[in-house]
């Protein structure tokens, strides 16, 4: 109890610093930039509208009953957050060497900020997701999806996917101050997970023993509990929800646990 009060101090004590962290890479993100903020709300339509070319009109990819457009932009606005967050976050204690080398500060705090600040970007994206989900009602689409009472459990799947997120970026940022080669092998690794991920392509279409091994991947369960909120008005079962929690939970314990183990050392490693 006393660990997660000096925890929680801390973030009280230190959210100025997470604050201009923050600032800072919106800054350094849109320096320069005519639309600014706004490409987190054009970015995730001309992803889609690509994809969606791609995907549906070359290579035919379907699902059958529902919205596909609103199919792949849920995968996608998902992946995209946990992608982009999780890379940031691994060499967030790396670039802020000078800094931690000057004044003490608890280190955590910096793969955590770039987690909130692609979650603040993530937050805009959803913007253009709900419009293209009412869109579906005129006819953006050959299937309508429908706004549901089950829409209030999508912030709880939201906030499970930035704890496992946190979990995966406080790991390999320690990971990566002690073995420099982690940041080709993410790289490598994270492709790899986005395609056994069914972000554009259905699970349907995969052998038996695949889609049985699918319930490991902790992304796909993210992304299917919120793809059966939206596009089949239906509540994820109390055991799917308990399990993403779960998962959330024991990710963010191991990655803090093994993070503060070896903080101490970073400083003759950076």
């Amino acid at each position: 109890m006393s660990k997660a009060k000096n925890i929680l101090f801390n973030f009280k004590r230190y959210w100025f610093l997470m604050t201009q962290l923050i600032s800072r890479d919106f800054k350094v993100k849109y320096k320069r930039s005519v639309l600014g903020v706004l490409w987190s709300l054009l970015n995730p339509i001309l992803m889609m509208a690509v994809m969606a070319v791609v995907f549906s009109q070359m290579f035919k990819f379907k699902v059958e009953g529902i919205n596909y457009l609103v199919y792949l932009m849920t995968g996608l606005i998902m992946w995209n957050y946990f992608a982009q967050a999780s890379n940031m976050a691994m060499s967030s204690v790396v670039e802020n060497f000078t800094l931690i080398n000057k004044v003490y500060i608890p280190k955590y705090i910096f793969p955590i900020a770039k987690c909130l600040f692609i979650g603040i970007d993530f937050c805009l994206t959803l913007i253009p997701w709900l419009g293209i989900i009412a869109l579906s009602y005129v006819g953006l689409g050959e299937y309508t999806c429908h706004f549901n009472i089950n829409y209030i459990v999508l912030p709880y799947i939201f906030i499970c996917m930035f704890l496992f997120t946190c979990g995966i970026g406080l790991l390999i940022s320690c990971l990566s101050v002690f073995l420099r080669d982690v940041f080709h092998i993410y790289g490598i690794a994270l492709t790899l997970w986005n395609y056994l991920t069914p972000i554009f392509y259905s699970i349907e279409i995969l052998p038996k023993k695949l889609q049985f091994l699918m319930q490991f991947n902790p992304m796909y369960q993210f992304i299917d509990s919120a793809r059966l909120i939206v596009l089949y008005n239906k509540m994820p079962s109390l055991a799917t929800l308990g399990i993403i929690g779960a998962i959330a939970v024991v990710t963010l314990l191991i990655g803090s646990f093994v993070f503060k183990k070896k903080q101490d050392m970073f400083i003759y490693y950076v």
